[in-house]
């Protein structure tokens, strides 16, 4: 740790220069006002919004070997994206809030397209212009998914950009990626870009039971895009992105609590996921001179397999595989003023239907197999269980189909009015209804062979249980917001507040039917020694089935003040914020009961979070030097919650932090960061937790005009710590299993642009 306080305070030292250094040439630009963005609901820069944000250039992502939002995560403020196993689970968490199922707490829009479910978000972003990151509630404008926050990404415009660029690289676990992207406007009026892209890794966690490579992975994919600025007034933006994902997945080994230590993953199988997605958008903008009218409309088409191992030990006790279909279509119309005036408003609707199939059939190994017909006999009495000299299970399974579409309607106003030369006040109100369905066809069957000792029997009885039903649910809610924003000077600086409320619709539990099932055999197997049993259900049986499927909305109040400061002449940027969110019906992932065989969504009745957030940019001798420094420290409680009211809320680091400095010497740049996460609690008990880690990384590069090369290092204290840990009963033991974080690896990229 000595080590990495030195390594922390020569990174800071750039920062007490500048701090000093006040007469030099030096000065940060705004972002906000060099890359230009198409945005169709608010006009106005982000640092002068009643919110806090943070923006990144694609020369900044660069230089922070930046290539998806789960490494970008690691440098802002209160925003998490932890890597669980597997480009399926895309969690991501802001001040607190966040889910690893279902609906994401965190939107994300490419290039104003919306992506829509977990399975969607983490993906490859070609070419990137600018990522915008907005914490706190955005349901005003977006709806509510974005009840933690909101990541907006742009590509480069080809109206803008022209030209070629290749970008390839390689590293130790045999990373490697290469894209290549064109731009070409033929025409004054037209313009398109073709992009390609592939990645892939050896891989750096070994299965030690397969003797295979646990986290290898391949993907590949290409864009178009087509613009055609029509008239003057009209413009058309058409996007075609394709993707294709094969991983082995989820590494996950046996974790001593105690120790910290995790052993090398050892299943009988291996897990996997494949994805194939298409994302289309078209982007239609009229400019009517006082006002901008935008339609942005959407279909994703997203196919993927995932098969898991889940008891994650050699022994074969359950194997669980889903196959999802999606189909999405959304549209969204917004009109907003577009001129400078003390009153500026957006009106717009928003809506989607989603068509979504699920085939999820799970197979009990011969180990749970074996244990269960233990089980059983052991609920007999003693009398009767000595008169079988044999008592098996050599099957058992359960066929699971869900159909479960969705729809979704929103609409929604907000206006920022100019009180005073200095004082602006932000109203938003918005209306979102969600109106979701489950219909299921699921079978299940266990068979038991017997034999008895006291007469010459030896037979083979069958149980078998058939779900199959509908349900539907409907939510409704109102999504209001109240900001100020006080202009301190005329150089931008100001300081705000802002109230407003968060939502996630509610819905059904689909992985809890595994569940069901198990519970039916282990009660009802002990009758199969008289014969088949063929389980019915009446319609209240499936109405109390419906209803224990079901999980309710999410909702939260979030208060919040800051202040966005120009500091030293515009040398130095630091953006400050204090919020308090309250939580009522907090959704949260957790496994399910007794066996544990996957995970639903429940609800926590009551919880708060509350923290604050820091961020420092500056430059110093003639932009020579370039530096920044990030801080987010939150507390979030259950406040009523079963036995677990005061306990930390799980998966959330309590604090992190990123500092790191740049060095230019002419064409020649080196830079070092540090990166650290908080104590994160893996359970809401409590019980085990990732301790705090601090990573650091390094880089090296130098520009020859028509290339640029990077040399780079991550990890470079060869830091142990995990991404992600869970305890698992599913082997009749609670055994902990967890993912480590990477080791130390190094690399080096080469872009060429021409």
């Amino acid at each position: 740790m000595n080590k990495l306080t030195m390594m922390g305070a020569l990174l800071l030292m750039p920062l007490s220069a500048c701090a000093i250094e006040v007469n030099d040439t030096s000065r940060v630009v705004d972002m906000d006002e060099v890359v230009v963005v198409s945005q169709p609901k608010d006009g106005r820069l982000l640092r002068r919004q009643p919110l806090s944000s943070t923006a990144f250039t694609q020369a900044e992502m660069q230089s922070l070997q930046v290539h998806d939002l789960a490494t970008l995560s690691n440098y802002v403020p209160s925003f998490d994206m932890p890597q669980y196993g597997s480009r399926l689970t895309s969690s991501m968490y802001v001040r607190g809030i966040g889910s690893r199922l279902y609906d994401p707490a965190v939107g994300v829009y490419y290039d104003n397209i919306p992506l829509l479910g977990k399975s969607a978000l983490n993906h490859h972003f070609y070419m990137i212009d600018r990522v915008d990151v907005l914490r706190g509630p955005q349901g005003t404008l977006y709806g509510m998914n974005t009840e933690g926050g909101l990541v907006r990404l742009y590509s480069k415009d080809p109206m803008s950009y022209q030209g070629t660029h290749v970008s390839l690289g390689i590293g130790t676990g045999l990373t490697r990626h290469a894209e290549i992207a064109h731009f070409h406007r033929p025409t004054a009026t037209f313009a398109f870009s073709a992009a390609a892209f592939y990645n892939g890794q050896r891989g750096f966690i070994k299965n030690d039971a397969l003797g295979k490579w646990n986290d290898r992975m391949d993907e590949a994919g290409g864009k178009l895009r087509f613009v055609l600025q029509a008239t003057d007034k009209l413009k058309l933006d058409l996007t075609i992105d394709y993707q294709y994902t094969n991983q082995n997945a989820f590494p996950y080994g046996l974790y001593d609590v105690e120790t910290n230590h995790v052993d090398n993953p050892a299943t009988t199988e291996m897990n996997t996921y494949k994805r194939q997605m298409l994302n289309t958008g078209l982007n239609i903008n009229y400019n009517g001179g006082q006002w901008l009218l935008s339609s942005v409309t959407s279909w994703q088409y997203l196919r993927d397999d995932m098969e898991m191992d889940q008891d994650y030990v050699v022994g074969d006790y359950f194997h669980l595989k889903e196959l999802q279909k999606q189909n999405t279509l959304t549209e969204e119309l917004t009109i907003r003023s577009h001129s400078r005036q003390r009153w500026q408003w957006t009106f717009g609707a928003f809506g989607f239907y989603q068509w979504l199939r699920t085939d999820a059939p799970v197979t009990f190994g011969t180990d749970f197999n074996a244990m269960t017909a233990g089980r059983i006999l052991e609920l007999m009495p003693p009398a009767v269980a000595s008169m079988f000299s044999v008592w098996e299970i050599p099957a058992c399974y359960v066929e699971e189909t869900f159909w479960t579409p969705r729809s979704n309607l929103g609409v929604f106003h907000q206006s920022t009015i100019s009180l005073t030369d200095r004082l602006d006040v932000t109203l938003g109100l918005r209306y979102e209804y969600n109106h979701v369905k489950m219909d299921y066809d699921t079978y299940g069957q266990l068979a038991l062979h017997y034999g008895m000792s006291i007469r010459p029997v030896d037979q083979t009885n069958t149980l078998t249980a058939a779900l199959q039903n509908k349900a539907s649910r409907s939510f409704s809610q109102l999504l209001p917001k109240v900001g100020f924003t006080y202009r301190i000077d005329d150089d931008g600086s100001n300081i705000y507040a802002t109230v407003a409320k968060g939502y996630r619709a509610g819905g059904y539990n689909i992985q809890m039917f595994s569940n069901i099932y198990e519970s039916e055999f282990k009660t009802k197997g002990r009758t199969l020694s008289s014969g088949d049993v063929n389980i019915t259900y009446d319609e209240a049986t499936y109405d109390r089935i419906n209803q224990n499927l079901s999980y309710e909305p999410e909702e939260s109040w979030n208060y919040e003040a800051g202040a966005h400061l120009n500091l030293l002449e515009g040398k130095l940027k630091a953006d400050l914020s204090f919020f308090y969110t309250r939580l009522r019906n907090q959704q949260l992932a957790i496994l399910s009961d007794d066996m544990n065989f996957g995970r639903i969504m429940v609800n926590a009745g009551k919880s708060h979070t509350m923290g604050m957030e820091m961020a420092l940019r500056g430059s110093a001798f003639d932009n020579r030097i370039d530096w920044f420094a990030n801080l987010s420290a939150l507390d979030a409680v259950f406040d009523e919650y079963d036995t677990y009211d005061g306990n930390t809320v799980p998966f959330i680091p309590l604090c992190q932090f990123a500092i790191g400095a740049n060095w230019h010497v002419g064409r020649f740049t080196v830079g070092a960061d540090l990166t650290g996460k908080g104590d994160t609690q893996w359970d809401e008990a409590n019980s085990f937790s990732q301790p705090m880690y601090v990573l650091l990384g390094a880089h090296a590069d130098y520009d020859f005009g028509l290339c640029k090369v990077s040399v780079w290092g991550r990890n470079l204290t060869n830091t142990h710590y995990n991404l992600f840990a869970v305890k698992s009963s599913v082997t009749g033991n609670s055994l902990a299993f967890a993912q480590r974080g990477l080791p130390i690896h190094f690399g080096a990229d080469v872009d060429i642009r021409f």
